[in-house]
Formats: structure tokens, C-alpha cells, sequence
């Protein structure tokens, strides 16, 4: 791992260092993952969020969920009509099909 020194003025020393705060990193981590997502992923002034991924990528997957969520309640599916509350919690069930898969792997 290489060493970088950079030079900052006080006052974006100090915004780094509160927003490397909020995010539970140090400033060092900050830098490193700003340096890490140079591929393309962001372009400038686009902020990277703690998960890695631009802001207009969270936006465009969150759109993406809502639609999804909305396409389901739309089509009348109801998880309940599949599987009785037994059914999901049976967990005897769970470990036998975990074992004859396992068996079949082997």
C-alpha cells in the first residue's frame, strides 16, 4: 500500500474530515474510497454514497424498486395465496431439503 500527501486548505480540511465523520471513516478512508470509484462510476461533483454507488445510481435503483413494488400490488400478488404460515415456518422442512440438496452436490 502506498502513502499519498495531499494539501488541503483549512476549510475543505475540515469539511473532509465532518463529512469522513458522518460517513464512520476516517479522512484517510474517505480519500481511499473517492480514489477507488476513479473507473467512471462518478462523474464530477457526483457524490459516492457510504455503499459505493453515485447518488444517481441510488436514485435510478430506488425509482426501479418503486415501479417493481408498484407492478406487484397492481397484479393482485399476495405471498399469503402461496405458502400457509406453517408452511414458512417449517423449519424440519428447511433442513431436510438443505441435506438432500447437499447429498445430491456430493
Amino acid at each position: 500500500m502506498k502513502n499519498v500527501t495531499i494539501s488541503l486548505d483549512d476549510h475543505t480540511h475540515r469539511r473532509a474530515r465532518i463529512r469522513a465523520a458522518e460517513l464512520g471513516k476516517s479522512l484517510s478512508g474517505l480519500v481511499r474510497d473517492l480514489l477507488e470509484n476513479l473507473d467512471g462510476a462518478a462523474g464530477p461533483g457526483e457524490e459516492i454514497m457510504p455503499s459505493g454507488i453515485t447518488r444517481s445510481e441510488y436514485e435510478r435503483l430506488h425509482r426501479q424498486e418503486l415501479e417493481l413494488r408498484r407492478q406487484l400490488v397492481g397484479s393482485g400478488f399476495r405471498a399469503s395465496d402461496r405458502m400457509s404460515r406453517d408452511e414458512v415456518h417449517d423449519r424440519d422442512r428447511e433442513r431436510r431439503e438443505w441435506h438432500e440438496a447437499r447429498e445430491r452436490r456430493s
